[in-house]
């Protein structure tokens, strides 16, 4: 290692925190930098850092694993004027996952997640203005799998994503005391998100539906007769009344309220259905599911235009309800 340079003492909140140990020792890591006069790379292409160490030639990483990577200590060793530290980072293994906030997240928002009790390590991100955010695998990760097989998780307006089988460019510069202060003063439990699984459901359920065709799931044109049906809906709708979060938690975003609305009832209502279903020694079909979520959904969703649009043939909300059905059926 350099004499003048000893990234340890330069970045010991990097070097020793035990979540980054944690990592140190897959074979994982390398340098992000501008592959030649590529614009595109924008200073954050994966170098095959093997390659660079071996003979000089600098050329983009052509695998994840140690025919192009190293530890970080092999790293930090033989690179210590890095400018960085980068790590593939494969979270359903590694047991971490990476929350990326993005420079355009409202102040407010990224408060929020910098106040998040399970952040295990943290620092700004090549930008300047945004953060990294290293968390433990969240308890409800495998329980909702069309989101534990994609490999990142994008909130709806770019604002923020968690990283789950990507890269991440380390900067290893920790984030002001000053920024760290007014996070500390955030009261979790009237933000959006208190914790990871909470934060980690929401981009989960939204990538669920989208992954499932709401068509998958056929509805009548009328509002089929359902055994117990009003019971479950009744149920379904008091146990839910103090899990539902507010629109201005979700900065004014009808849709995202909208669909947190349903991800809540529906939950509930599934325990329900089970109960019922052997009270009743009957069955409840998709179509049951999404009319029985869509007419518990009406109950609690303020009107606007958009419910009296239709998609696919159906009211607005009974094609979100047959969206969720879908996704859950298929996970």
């Amino acid at each position: 290692m350099s004499a003048t340079i000893d990234p340890h003492a330069r970045f010991p909140m990097f070097y020793s925190n035990p979540a980054i140990r944690l990592l140190a020792t897959h074979p994982r890591w390398t340098v992000s930098g501008q592959l030649g006069d590529d614009p595109d790379s924008k200073g954050k292409a994966p170098i095959d850092v093997r390659a660079l160490l071996d003979t000089g030639r600098i050329r983009g990483a052509w695998k994840n694993d140690e025919n192009c990577l190293v530890t970080l200590d092999e790293l930090t060793d033989r690179l210590p004027e890095a400018a960085n530290s980068t790590f593939y980072l494969h979270g359903h293994t590694d047991g971490l996952l990476v929350i990326d906030v993005e420079p355009g997240c409202p102040s407010e928002t990224a408060a929020n997640l910098l106040a998040l009790p399970d952040i295990l390590y943290c620092e700004i991100s090549m930008s300047g203005h945004g953060y990294h955010l290293v968390v433990a695998l969240p308890k409800n990760f495998y329980e909702l799998t069309a989101a534990a097989n994609k490999r990142v998780l994008r909130e709806a307006h770019g604002w923020y994503e968690i990283l789950i089988d990507h890269w991440v460019t380390f900067t290893r510069k920790p984030i002001g005391e000053e920024v760290i202060s007014l996070a500390g003063k955030i009261d979790l439990k009237a933000a959006q998100f208190a914790s990871v699984d909470e934060l980690y459901a929401s981009l989960a359920e939204t990538a669920q539906a989208s992954s499932s065709a709401a068509t998958e799931v056929t509805t009548s044109t009328q509002p089929p007769e359902i055994k117990a049906g009003q019971q479950v809906i009744d149920r379904t709708l008091a146990l839910s009344a103090q899990r539902f979060k507010t629109l201005e938690q979700f900065g004014g975003d009808q849709s995202r309220y909208e669909f947190s609305v349903l991800g809540v009832l529906y939950r509930q209502m599934r325990v329900q259905l089970v109960l019922f279903s052997f009270v009743h020694r009957s069955t409840y079909s998709d179509s049951d599911h999404a009319w029985l979520l869509y007419q518990a959904a009406m109950k609690v969703l303020p009107s606007r235009p958009k419910h009296n649009e239709r998609r696919n043939g159906r009211p607005f909300l009974l094609d979100r309800a047959a969206a969720m059905v879908a996704a859950a059926s298929s996970s």
